[in-house]
């Protein structure tokens, strides 16, 4: 699996570009992560953008990118009301309008993505939001985490608009049994230093929030 991880700023979440088609997360400048992605394809070869949750640091270029490339945009179904809402989304705290993105898949988790020949499980981990996924690559032992895990042992907030402290040790939880070669986060740098045992001392770090 090729993976290119394009940082764009502080403010944006991490953009991860899978074998020149798939596009995680999007951060919120268009212009500048179409210029981006243009050194690696031509923006009309993306052809699914996955939204590992709502919030707007995550999916304020969605639509841009999705009405310039072609592509469709895919999420949980339990963050779709909140990404039309300008707080849920915290949209609010970034001065701006919640993202005009309307999703055209919806997962509910459990679902895997398959394209040449690669494969990504969706992996339902709500905490920070409602609807939070992860994916995970068995093949390579790489785990796109969004805001679940970031690496040496830390977590996604849970104070926003429908995040829970009990449901994200939950999630966590259930990362501790993949078996993890690279994790890619939302946040933060890519990693591949023992990170089973970095989302085991983040599951033992969230578990003092309860």
């Amino acid at each position: 699996m090729n993976v290119q991880w394009i940082y764009i700023s502080p403010y944006d979440a991490n953009t991860y570009l899978i074998n020149g088609k798939i596009l995680i997360d999007t951060g919120i400048n268009p212009d500048i992560l179409t210029r981006e992605l243009e050194k690696y394809i031509n923006i009309t070869d993306l052809e699914l953008i996955i939204l590992t949750h709502c919030h707007f640091d995550h999916t304020g270029a969605a639509a841009t990118i999705a009405a310039k490339s072609g592509a469709k945009v895919a999420m949980h179904k339990d963050d779709v009301l909140f990404l039309k809402d300008k707080v849920a989304s915290v949209a609010s705290l970034f001065g701006r309008q919640a993202p005009a993105v309307e999703p055209d898949i919806v997962y509910s988790g459990g679902e895997s993505v398959t394209f040449n020949n690669e494969k990504l499980e969706v992996i339902h981990t709500p905490g920070h939001t409602p609807g939070c996924i992860c994916l995970y690559d068995p093949k390579s032992k790489s785990l796109f985490s969004g805001d679940t895990v970031f690496p040496n042992g830390s977590m996604g907030r849970t104070d926003f608009v429908g995040g829970s402290p009990e449901r994200i040790v939950q999630s966590i939880q259930k990362l501790t049994q993949l078996d993890v070669r690279t994790l890619y986060p939302g946040h933060g740098e890519v990693t591949n230093n023992h990170v089973n045992e970095q989302i085991l001392l983040s599951l033992k770090v969230s578990k003092t929030m309860l």
